[in-house]
C-alpha cells in the first residue's frame, strides 16, 4: 500500500473525496458488537473506508441486504476438492468465501516444495487469497512411504520466500512433538515466531500440556465437548470442522453455545467438489451451526474476524475502516446463499455471474508422478494361517477408527472378504519409488458387497489405495489408475462403473468443476451400486492411511497402531 493510496482511503473517509464505489441502503453486521447498523460502506481501493453515509463514483444498491465480511477457511487442503486453484475459486467465491488458508502437505507429499511452491503460484491469478501454512507432515510419518521429505531447513525456506506462507502446518505426528522427537523440535524452531497449528485427536492431560507448551496453538481434530473444552481452557484454538467425511459440528457447537464463540473457528478442512457445489463450502458450515441453535452474529465472527486474527491476518475478517473490503451481501442470516460478493473492492460475483479471469498452465512435471507395475490378483491374496485377524473399524462421520479381531473366511488356503459379515478387503501399493510394496488388511463398514474402489487419494503419502469384495477387481482398479495417472475408480466384475482421472500429482482434476462434481457424484452412486452405504467413501477411504490417527489404519509398510504409533502384523 503506497502513500497515494492511504491519502485517498483517508480522504473518502473524511468525506473530502467521493469513494471509489459505495454500498448503500444495506444493513452491515459488525463482527466486533455483533449488532446490525444502517450504514454505507465507502470503499477506497481495495479496503474500506468508512462506514455511516456516503456517496461515490459508482453506487451499488444493496438495499434489503445483510453486509458481512467475506468468509475465511482458517484451514483446508485445496487438493481435497480434487480442484485446480482456479476451479476453486470459481466453486467458492459465489458462495462467499474470500481468503483460504491452506496446508499444501498433500501435493508436498508427492511433488515435494516445488510442488508447493507452484500450487501457491497457480492461485495467484485468482481473485481468492490463498495463504498457505508451511507443512509440517511430509511424509505424516515414518509409518509410511511418500514422495519427498521436506525437513525443518525446507520449512525455514518457505517462510523465508514466499510472503503467503504465515507459518507453520499442523503437526500431525504429535506423539513425536510430546517425546521432544529433536526434528519435530527443529520443525516448530524453524518457524521462528510464526504460529503454529496443531493435529492432536484425543490429547490430554500432561501429553495435551506437552504439545502445547512446544507452541502449538490450534487443533482441528476435536471430536467430543470434553476434548475441545479441556483443549481451550489451555488456551488453544478450537478448529471446528465440517467437512464431507469428517463432520464435527453438531458434537462442538455446544461448547460455543455455553462459553460463546472466543478460540473458536470454522473450517473445512477436507470436501468432496459435489458438496462444494451443491451445498457451499463454509457458508454451509454457518447455514448448519444457525439450524443447530447457534446465533449467526456468533457463527460468522467463527469464520470471519477469529480466524483472521489467528492467522494475524490484520486487514481481514471485518467490514470496517482500514480492513480489506471483502464484502458478501445476504438476504438473509439463515440460509447464507450470497447474493453479490466484492472481493478486496471489486465487484466479483453477483447474479450476472462469475467475474473471468484465466488458469496458468498446470507443468507437465506434476502430470507424472505414478511409479507402480502392472498388478494381477495375487498380489492382494493374503495366505491363511488359521488365526484371528485385525479388523479396521470405519466409523461414520469420523476419521478416527476402531480395531476388533475376527476370523477371516477362508477359501482354498487364503483369508478372503467376507461381504456376509461387511468385512472387506483394504489394500495400500507404494506409487511413488516403484518399489512395488503392498500393505494389506480388513476393514468393516462399507458395506461393500461386491466390486472394488481404488484411489490415489490416500492421506497423506498419497499412494495407491484400493477396497474391495475380491482381488480380481481390486486388481482391475489398480491397472486402471496406472492408466489414468492417478485419481478414483469404481470397478465391479472387472468393468469400470465410474471413474475420476486426477492426472495433476495423482490427486487434482483438469476439468472443470462441474465436470468434476459430476464426475465424483457418479463415483459415489457406483459405490452404492456395489452395496456401500457409507456417507463420503472415497474421502472415508483416503483417511485409513493416514498413520498419525488412531486407532488402526494401514499404509504400504502394513497395518498401523494409531495409539501406540507403531506397524503390527495381520495375525492378531
Amino acid at each position: 500500500m503506497g502513500e497515494p493510496d492511504l491519502a485517498h482511503r483517508l480522504a473518502v473517509a473524511r468525506k473530502d473525496a467521493p469513494a471509489d464505489a459505495v454500498l448503500k441502503g444495506g444493513r452491515v453486521l459488525s463482527v466486533f458488537t455483533g449488532e446490525l447498523l444502517d450504514a454505507d460502506v465507502a470503499i477506497a481501493g481495495e479496503h474500506v473506508a468508512g462506514i455511516g453515509s456516503y456517496e461515490g463514483e459508482r453506487t451499488h444498491d444493496v438495499g434489503g441486504l445483510v453486509l458481512v465480511p467475506g468468509f475465511i477457511d482458517g484451514h483446508m487442503h485445496v487438493e481435497s476438492t480434487k480442484l485446480t486453484p482456479g476451479e476453486f475459486a470459481r466453486a467458492v467465491l459465489p458462495q462467499g468465501t474470500t481468503t483460504v488458508v491452506v496446508d499444501p502437505h498433500e501435493i508436498g507429499n508427492v511433488l515435494g516444495i516445488e510442488g508447493i511452491r507452484m500450487l501457491l503460484r497457480l492461485s495467484e491469478a485468482t481473485p481468492l487469497d490463498v495463504y498457505a501454512m508451511a507443512s509440517s507432515c511430509v511424509p505424516a510419518s515414518p509409518l509410511e512411504t511418500g514422495g519427498h521429505h521436506l525437513g525443518p531447513e525446507d520449512i525455514a525456506q518457505l517462510i523465508a520466500t514466499e510472503p503467503r506462507v504465515l507459518g507453520l502446518a499442523e503437526l500431525m505426528n504429535f506423539p513425536a512433538v510430546v517425546a521432544g522427537d529433536p526434528e519435530s523440535l527443529a520443525k516448530i524452531h524453524a518457524a521462528g515466531d510464526r504460529h503454529v497449528d496443531g493435529h492432536a485427536p484425543g490429547l490430554t492431560g500432561p501429553g495435551l500440556n506437552a504439545y502445547l507448551a512446544a507452541g502449538v496453538r490450534s487443533d482441528h481434530e476435536c471430536t467430543t465437548y470434553g476434548e475441545a473444552l479441556e483443549k481451550r481452557r489451555l488456551g488453544m484454538w478450537v478448529m471446528i470442522r465440517e467437512g464431507s467425511a469428517a463432520r464435527n459440528l453438531e458434537a462442538l457447537l455446544p461448547l460455543v453455545l455455553e462459553f460463546g464463540p472466543e478460540n473458536c473457528m470454522l473450517v473445512t478442512d477436507d470436501r468432496e467438489p459435489h458438496d462444494l457445489l451443491a451445498d457451499g463450502h463454509l457458508n454451509n458450515a454457518l447455514r448448519r451451526a444457525v439450524e443447530l441453535g447457534c446465533p449467526p452474529e456468533r457463527a460468522l465472527v467463527m469464520a470471519t474476524l477469529h480466524p483472521a486474527r489467528y492467522h494475524r491476518l490484520h486487514h481481514h475478517g471485518a467490514v470496517a475502516p482500514g480492513y480489506v473490503a471483502d464484502v458478501v451481501a445476504l438476504p438473509d442470516l439463515a440460509s447464507f446463499r450470497p447474493v453479490a460478493v466484492w472481493k478486496r473492492g471489486r465487484l466479483v460475483f453477483d447474479q450476472g455471474g462469475l467475474v473471468e479471469f484465466e488458469d496458468p498452465l498446470v507443468p507437465n512435471w506434476m502430470l507424472d508422478t505414478m511409479r507402480v507395475r502392472p498388478m494381477g490378483p495375487a498380489d492382494f491374496r493374503v495366505p491363511a494361517s488359521g488365526r484371528p485377524i485385525r479388523v479396521i473399524e470405519v466409523r461414520e462421520g469420523s476419521i478416527v477408527t476402531g480395531a476388533s479381531v475376527e476370523q477371516p473366511r477362508v477359501q482354498d488356503g487364503f483369508a478372503m472378504p467376507d461381504p456376509s459379515r461387511d468385512l472387506a478387503k483394504i489394500a495400500v501399493v507404494e506409487r511413488h519409488r516403484a518399489t512395488g510394496r503392498v500393505g494389506i488388511g480388513f476393514v468393516r463398514g462399507f458395506r461393500m458387497e461386491k466390486g472394488a474402489l481404488g484411489s490415489t487419494v490416500a492421506h497423506d503419502a498419497h499412494n495407491l489405495m484400493l477396497v474391495g469384495a475380491n482381488d480380481d477387481d481390486m486388481a482391475v482398479a489398480a491397472e486402471r489408475l496406472r492408466e489414468t495417472r492417478g485419481g478414483q475408480v469404481v470397478v465391479r466384475d472387472g468393468r469400470v462403473l465410474a471413474e475420476l482421472p486426477l492426472p495433476l500429482g495423482g490427486l487434482v482434476s483438469l476439468e472443470a468443476r462441474g465436470q468434476v462434481a459430476e464426475r465424483s457424484l457418479g463415483l459415489e452412486r457406483a459405490a452404492a451400486e456395489c452395496g456401500v452405504r457409507l456417507r463420503a467413501p472415497f474421502m472415508a477411504l483416503s483417511f485409513l492411511a493416514l498413520s498419525v490417527i488412531p486407532e488402526l489404519k494401514v499404509t504400504d509398510l502394513g497395518l498401523v497402531d494409531g495409539v501406540e504409533f507403531a506397524l503390527v502384523p495381520l495375525e492378531a
